[in-house]
């Protein structure tokens, strides 16, 4: 028997998804975590609908109220802070030192954040001389938000918290093989106040997410994933003219000097590779090193990975 479910959340409410059988595994020990159904184009559709009336009450919800909420959500997840950094360990394998203390956290820091950028969001006063012209800040609308497997529940607040702020809808899918903490976030929300509707959540693989993106009612696509899926998205969302925000895969290099301090250069080298087993965009994956002492830094590096546990 699974630990948890794979569900959605549409309208306020949690339903299983109508498609094919889907389940996640502990990557720690291959077990069955979780299991449930992916969504079909059908879910999809009633989630952007129930996104479409969500924003047209949200859009007009004032300021300090829309912050009032992300700070509410905020604290009621930081209260759950072990519980789902236990959950982060299971569904993606990282280590619990690491979720404990930045998953849901940096999670909660950035609703906080837009909290307090909600009241300040204004348009500008342009003197044209006698005359004048102003402009205003309106939301976008519905935004489709695709998550990547390895911060989840960070991702989720990352891609929520500046959209609900500004007063737009959500329509969140996570990755398929880490789909447990986008729940929490929708719960806290509605424990928040957050209306019925305006976050969203759909679980699937490829074919959900295509549905998503192709999807008329959605204004906006924001992708974190890799570079193949951000061209094929981007392509996509061009054809019905959506706005897009992609947070690709990326190559961090490093550059170590002949004057540095060798043991610290590993150090920094070990982290930047290796945090996360290895699993960041950011990821220092390439080391240049001066050659007057790059025998010795290599030397250094390779006795100190021979003590990492894998």
């Amino acid at each position: 028997m699974s630990l948890y479910q794979i569900q959605n959340f549409i309208n306020g409410k949690k339903i299983a998804g109508s498609g094919a059988e889907m389940v996640t595994l502990n990557p720690a020990t291959n077990a069955v975590l979780a299991g449930g159904n992916e969504s079909t184009a059908a879910d999809v559709d009633a989630a952007v609908k129930a996104a479409r009336a969500g924003f047209e009450i949200w859009k007009k919800t004032p300021a300090a109220e829309r912050a009032r909420v992300l700070f509410k959500a905020a604290q009621i997840l930081r209260d759950r802070n072990d519980e789902l950094a236990l959950v982060e360990t299971r569904d993606t394998g990282r280590a619990i030192q690491e979720t404990e203390i930045v998953d849901v956290i940096s999670g909660v820091e950035c609703l906080e954040y837009f909290a307090g950028v909600a009241g300040s969001i204004a348009g500008e006063h342009i003197d044209l001389g006698g005359n004048f012209a102003y402009t205003r800040r309106e939301p976008v609308g519905v935004c489709a938000a695709i998550g990547a497997w390895n911060y989840p529940i960070q991702i989720a607040c990352w891609k929520a918290a500046p959209a609900l702020a500004c007063g737009n809808a959500v329509v969140f899918k996570p990755s398929e093989v880490t789909p447990l903490s986008a729940i929490a976030v929708a719960e806290a929300l509605q424990q928040a106040g957050l209306p019925d509707g305006v976050y969203n959540v759909v679980q699937g693989a490829r074919t959900c997410g295509a549905a998503l993106v192709e999807h008329p009612g959605v204004d906006k696509v924001s992708l974190t994933g890799s570079a193949e899926t951000g061209a094929k998205v981007a392509s996509v969302a061009a054809g019905g003219m959506k706005a897009v925000t992609m947070e690709l895969g990326g190559k961090s290099p490093m550059i170590v000097f002949a004057d540095a301090d060798l043991d610290n250069a590993v150090s920094g080298a070990q982290m930047a590779n290796f945090y996360s087993s290895g699993q960041i965009c950011s990821n220092g994956t390439r080391v240049f090193v001066h050659e007057n002492v790059a025998d010795a830094f290599i030397e250094k590096l390779i006795a100190r990975s021979k003590n990492l546990v894998l």
